[in-house]
């Protein structure tokens, strides 16, 4: 993917609408660069005869090669790392909702900063996060 100017984020094989799918996930190592459809459609030509190679699916496989979406959940620490500076939603075990700017994120947990608070979240108390996208303009 260093060729590219990628970083590979996840490669998941799954069933989706009775078919076997192997997802490659990419993403720019950059939050302010995008990755468009014919970078996402070169990578896949290279990609797919290495997977054909590879053989590592022994039924037949649609290959996708895909970015983790402008809201893609956040599992790892890395994902946190890049939304600094960006709008985040989390929801809690507790039920409640969660939503402000990640301020920066650790081992352990982020800050976040909600209605001009900060505020310390462990992972642990988390049970989903997304990124937000904020459409139009503050006046």
């Amino acid at each position: 993917m260093e060729y590219y100017g990628l970083e590979l984020d996840a490669v998941v094989s799954l069933h989706e609408y009775g078919m076997k799918i192997v997802r490659v996930v990419v993403e720019s190592p950059s939050p302010e660069e995008s990755v468009d459809s014919d970078l996402l459609a070169e990578v896949s030509r290279a990609v797919s005869p290495l997977v054909d190679e590879a053989d590592p699916i022994e039924t037949e496989y649609y290959l996708e090669v895909s970015t983790p979406g402008a809201e893609r959940e956040l599992t790892e620490l890395r994902h946190w790392v890049k939304q600094v500076g960006r709008s985040v939603r989390i929801k809690l075990r507790d039920g409640s909702l969660v939503m402000g700017e990640v301020m920066c994120a650790d081992d352990e947990g982020a800050h976040i900063l909600v209605d001009g608070t900060r505020t310390r979240i462990e992972y642990a108390q988390m049970k989903k996060a997304r990124a937000r996208v904020e459409f139009g303009s503050e006046e």
